[in-house]
């Protein structure tokens, strides 16, 4: 039986048209790995496994707009709130790492791959700057700028409350947490973070933080800024508020700002920014035209 046709015929909440979108998506597992064939045959006694994330299952498709920068060897793209960095088990076309493949496909040579190299990755609520090589000579320098500390990567926070200086740093060792799958300060066992922010601005209950991440731990700023009892602005996993200034938050409100370092191969300075997205525009705004908090 054909992989659509099996799926319809288990559940009445598998319509032919939502198995084929969550095929397309890559959503959907034979045998541990992914296919995106409708047409797959199924043989007794395979494993089909079905993972839906609950979110639009209209692909992103990445364009002109969103990119930032682009030379032979490295795109910078400003990434969407919503938008998964990398392939998940419930999608695999749409996430950025597929976008850009599609993006930087070359009609005229379809046997050849695009030069993809991950150096960054944002969460998906994340918006803002990442730097992809495009170009073998570019993987290496662009992976050592990115982990070492010699890239400048800048972000920009609202988070609840009133920070006790306006400027400061969070050091700690972070590690997750197996109960709760959260990111953890912890006295031994876990990876240095090194968080630096400043004040930028204050509207009493909220505050917007010019953040400095001089590591690149998972989850960092998040866990950071949680257990200084300031966390994102709708950061629910982290504790943060989930409404202000009567408005829903729709997603944690961080966006990679700026970043700054020497171009892994032509050994320029490169500085990149990605402009605020229109979420968070629009509560900065509120904010300052004396929304009250």
């Amino acid at each position: 039986m054909r992989l659509d046709q099996y799926l319809a015929s288990c559940s009445d909440a598998f319509s032919r048209t939502l198995v084929r979108k969550l095929v397309d998506l890559g959503g959907v597992h034979v045998g541990g790995r992914r296919t995106r064939k409708c047409a797959h045959a199924i043989r007794a006694g395979e494993m089909v496994e079905v993972h839906v994330d609950g979110r639009s299952l209209e692909p992103f498709v990445l364009t002109d707009e969103h990119v930032l920068y682009r030379d032979p060897f490295l795109i910078a793209v400003n990434k969407p709130a919503g938008v998964e960095t990398q392939p998940t088990p419930a999608r695999y076309r749409g996430t950025l790492y597929e976008a850009l493949l599609h993006y930087l496909h070359n009609p005229f040579r379809p046997r050849d791959k695009p030069e993809l190299g991950m150096a960054q990755r944002l969460d998906r609520e994340t918006s803002g700057v990442l730097l992809f090589s495009i170009h073998r000579r570019a993987h290496a320098g662009l992976t050592q700028a990115i982990a070492g500390r010699s890239a400048t990567k800048i972000y920009l926070a609202l988070v609840s409350g009133a920070m006790p200086n306006p400027s400061g740093e969070f050091r700690s060792l972070l590690a997750r947490n197996r109960a709760s799958n959260l990111m953890r300060s912890v006295a031994k066992g876990g990876k240095e973070a090194i968080t630096r922010y400043r004040v930028l601005q204050e509207w009493g209950a909220v505050s917007l933080l010019e953040i400095e991440l001089l590591t690149g731990r998972s989850h960092q700023i998040r866990a950071h800024l949680s257990e200084a009892g300031h966390p994102l602005l709708g950061d629910v996993r982290y504790g943060g508020p989930v409404a202000v200034a009567g408005l829903d938050i729709p997603r944690q409100m961080l966006h990679s700002w700026r970043l700054t370092l020497d171009h892994p191969v032509e050994q320029r300075k490169l500085t990149l920014e990605a402009p605020l997205p229109a979420d968070f525009q629009y509560l900065v705004d509120r904010l300052e035209a004396g929304a009250p908090v």
